[in-house]
């Protein structure tokens, strides 16, 4: 990912937040030299030094065949603004977007033990929705292990993070502040987060 100094992201602890925030992600892989993707919820773990990202594919998706045999890629990225050129001292000026993102790159690992499968289910119900957690134990267990059955867990040890933080770092206070008041004012969710972030970042 392309990354001016500027908009480079480094804290280790901020970046696993925001992956763990926005975890639904797209994981891609490479296959007879074409990129594939799938977009998936992840569970974002760290386990001493090593950040760990689990999900499953559906067994019927045969880009979980690949994910062992070369790196991965897992882009991290939901809120992003058009930033309108009016907010800016000069005249001749150009509108862009501000938005954040993530990209993990590791090596994935199918895991193929039954009870671990249905662990991994268990924790991201209760990430998710932790209220059906009760009515899901009560299924029966031929059921769960049919479900188990139709899927493909897996984990990525990462091996590198890139994160970027494209918030408007480029400009002055008084135009970072009439970005800041007019997202905070938008009825757009996406908005109203790239505003905070503004705010959090003292940017």
């Amino acid at each position: 990912m392309y990354i001016p100094k500027i908009n480079e992201a480094t804290d280790r602890d901020e970046i696993v937040a925001f992956m763990k925030q926005f975890s639904f992600a797209t994981i891609i892989t490479a296959k007879d030299s074409l990129p594939v993707g799938t977009h998936l919820p992840f569970i974002v773990t760290v386990r001493g030094e090593d950040i760990v990202l689990t999900s499953h594919f559906a067994k019927a998706n045969s880009q979980w065949k690949d994910i062992e045999n070369h790196p991965v890629l897992v882009i991290f990225s939901e809120p992003h603004a058009y930033i309108s050129p009016t907010h800016y001292d000069k005249e001749l000026s150009v509108p862009t977007w501000n938005y954040i993102s993530v990209h993990a790159y590791g090596h994935g690992k199918v895991i193929e033990d039954r009870e671990q499968v249905l662990e991994i289910l268990n924790v991201t119900i209760d990430n998710y929705e932790t209220s059906y957690r009760q009515k899901w134990d009560n299924f029966p267990d031929d059921y769960k292990t049919k479900m188990a059955n139709g899927i493909v867990a897996f984990e990525v040890i990462v091996t590198g993070l890139q994160a970027k933080k494209k918030l408007s770092q480029n400009k002055t206070e008084a135009e970072r502040q009439r970005i800041i008041d007019t997202l905070s004012g938008s009825t757009d969710t996406n908005e109203k987060l790239i505003a905070d972030y503004m705010r959090q970042n003292n940017i």
